[in-house]
């Protein structure tokens, strides 16, 4: 079991940065692959990063790559969003996931924490 707890959302003008952050309960969260998902108002979640268990490779969707950095601490059961050069379209509440399999799919991640808002602001 591992329960995750996001932190870090907030309002912020266009072109702004934040820092998502993940924090794991458990002593196994290093076997997890992690990821982020966001989903916007009436729109479906979607897949945004994924980090493999060593956090030796990591991929994200097209709309926020090279804007977007997903890390891991293993040390510290944390995994990480940094979010630069954000865009209105980012805006949406953001969920960490975490799973066996190192996957774009919702359906392969087990656990799920609550999701932090991010708003950006034109």
């Amino acid at each position: 079991q591992v329960q995750l707890v996001e932190s870090g959302g907030g309002l912020v003008q266009a072109g702004g940065s934040l820092r998502l952050s993940c924090a794991a309960s458990g002593r196994t969260f290093s076997s997890y692959v992690m990821a982020w998902f966001r989903q916007a108002p009436g729109k479906e979640r979607e897949f945004v990063a994924r980090i493999n268990r060593s956090g030796s490779s990591t991929s994200y969707v097209d709309s926020v790559k090279g804007r977007f950095t997903i890390s891991r601490d293993n040390a510290k059961n944390t995994v990480r969003l940094q979010m630069n050069s954000l865009k209105p379209e980012d805006t949406a509440a953001y969920y960490c996931a975490a799973g066996r399999v190192y996957s774009v799919t919702m359906a392969q991640y087990d656990y799920w924490g609550q999701g932090t808002q991010v708003t950006v602001s034109s």
